[in-house]
This record gives C-alpha cells, sequence and structure tokens, in this order.
C-alpha cells in the first residue's frame, strides 16, 4: 500500500511561495506547515511578527490537517453549534489550509499576523506552488 506525503522539496517550495506573498503585501507572519498527523515540518517567523503568532499558525494548520478541513470551516460553524468550541485541539480561526494531493489531505499550512483573510490568502499561495 503506498500513500502520497510530503517531501522536504514540496515543503521548501510552499514555505517559499507563502514568503513571496507576504513580502509582496509587506506583511509580516508567521508560516507553519504540517504532515498529515499535524507534525510540525516547517515553522517562519517572519521580522516583526509577533511572539504570539508561532503558536497560532502551528495550531490552524494542526486543525487543518487533522479534520482535513480550512480552519475557517470551524469558525463558521462555531455560529451554527458553539459545542465545536469545545472540540479538542481545534483552533476556529481561519487562516489554515489542508494540502490536498490526489484526494489525499498530506498535510497544512497556518498562517498568522495578519487579517484572518490574508492569512489564508498567504497559506493558499503556497498550496498553489505545488500545482
Amino acid at each position: 500500500r503506498t500513500k502520497p506525503c510530503l517531501t522536504s522539496s514540496d515543503v521548501q517550495k510552499m514555505a517559499a511561495a507563502c514568503k513571496a506573498e507576504a513580502e509582496k503585501n509587506k506583511w509580516s507572519v508567521t508560516v507553519a506547515i504540517v504532515d498529515d498527523a499535524g507534525v510540525l515540518l516547517y515553522l517562519d517567523r517572519m521580522d516583526g511578527a509577533s511572539s504570539t503568532t508561532a503558536e497560532v499558525a502551528t495550531a490552524k494548520a494542526k486543525t487543518s490537517a487533522v479534520t482535513r478541513r480550512p480552519s475557517k470551516f470551524w469558525e463558521d460553524r462555531i455560529k451554527e453549534r458553539p459545542a465545536f468550541l469545545n472540540f479538542p485541539g481545534v483552533l476556529q480561526i481561519q487562516g489554515g489550509l489542508p494540502i490536498l494531493y490526489q484526494g489525499e489531505c498530506v498535510g497544512a499550512i497556518g498562517v498568522s499576523g495578519v487579517q484572518s483573510h490574508e492569512d489564508e490568502q498567504i497559506a493558499k499561495a503556497g498550496i498553489d506552488a505545488l500545482a
């Protein structure tokens, strides 16, 4: 049996695309990339990004990897069902996106440091770099 997974080269390519998107917009953020189990593969806190962004970006990425959904999905769900706030290990803030390859979730990117929709824009740039 075989299962697709992220390579070191994939991670570096996505990280470079995320950083380029952030720099293009003059945003100081932290980018976290995790594998399909939510294990950290890459973390970069850009100059000027606050220290809390490292934890938040990692949590967004882990949420997206483990649930196989964008972290915004959970942000929207708690409006309908506040009980989702109690899900362990799930951060309900936009900015995390799962990385899908051949229909499988192989990891996720989480970004923190600017507005949540801008964090997601940076994460999407990283994912688009793999296409």
